[in-house]
């Protein structure tokens, strides 16, 4: 007898309707700008043996044109139209932090219930940050869809294997950096005249100190600890604190968030290995 084809393997079944898991795979893959920026509230249903499901790329809508090359922050922010590049780029940021949210939820479906249920209430906080940013880019005369985009965060956060992983680069990194990128924006566009963008900025940065006091919490509890070296190597290649550190380093913002000093010490003045340039990270 001829032996039997090899068998193509299985895809994960879709998450059961009215749940959860199901808003938060149709928030990931719609390719509708309407439903990425309004979505319906989730249910309050969760799915009763939610299967692990990894998925390697969002749904874009037409709108949001990709960027032929990296997105540079524009020098002078004097012009409305610069400023809402800009914003049209945190905006952008705000979106991919709010799908990897539920990327995460769907991907570690075995984790603490506790876990799951605190990156569906960022997800929802990322989601407000993004209409408070939309409300600002049409004050500016502006539409999201009218800059191009990158998806810097989805290019490297689902390389994470682990729910530990996760956490040391999301909320770790990503929006601990974030606690030093955004006053300093808020200072440049204060300096520019427009107030109103600045205290947004001042208003994300405050929230953010939550996200990354649950990434420290989840970190601590599963290392029993807060080992910089064991952070250091939840990072996926390429990724290196070089990338996840602002210029101007917010101790005392990071501390407030629950980071130690002997992590932000380490943190402060690590540098890449010399002869190592993928330590260096890439750039966003």
């Amino acid at each position: 007898m001829p032996p039997n084809p090899p068998q193509e393997p299985t895809a994960p079944p879709a998450p059961p309707p009215g749940t959860v898991e199901s808003w938060a795979l149709e928030l990931i893959t719609t390719r509708s700008l309407a439903a990425k920026l309004t979505p319906p509230p989730p249910p309050r249903r969760w799915a009763e043996t939610p299967t692990p499901l990894r998925l390697a790329e969002p749904g874009r809508p037409p709108e949001l044109r990709p960027a032929r090359r990296g997105l540079q922050v524009p020098d002078d922010l004097s012009s409305p139209s610069a400023r809402a590049k800009l914003l049209h780029t945190f905006c952008h940021h705000e979106l991919q932090a709010a799908e990897l949210m539920c990327w995460a939820l769907l991907s570690f479906a075995d984790a603490e219930p506790a876990f799951r249920q605190g990156l569906l209430g960022i997800c929802l906080d990322e989601l407000r940050h993004l209409a408070a940013y939309r409300e600002e880019i049409e004050r500016l005369g502006f539409q999201v869809g009218d800059f191009a985009v990158r998806d810097w965060f989805w290019l490297r956060v689902p390389q994470c294997a682990t729910k530990l992983e996760f956490v040391a680069v999301m909320g770790m990194g990503l929006e601990a950096a974030n606690l030093e990128h955004a006053p300093l924006f808020g200072e440049r566009l204060l300096a520019a005249g427009d107030g109103a963008a600045a205290a947004l900025q001042e208003r994300i940065a405050r929230e953010e100190l939550g996200h990354v006091r649950f990434a420290v919490h989840w970190f601590e509890r599963w290392t029993e600890g807060q080992s910089f070296e064991r952070w250091l190597a939840a990072l996926p290649r390429p990724l290196s604190p070089l990338l996840l550190r602002g210029k101007r380093f917010n101790r005392a913002a990071r501390l407030k968030a629950g980071m130690r000093e002997p992590f932000l010490s380490a943190l402060e003045q690590w540098q890449p290995p010399e002869g190592d340039p993928a330590a260096a990270g890439l750039r966003a």
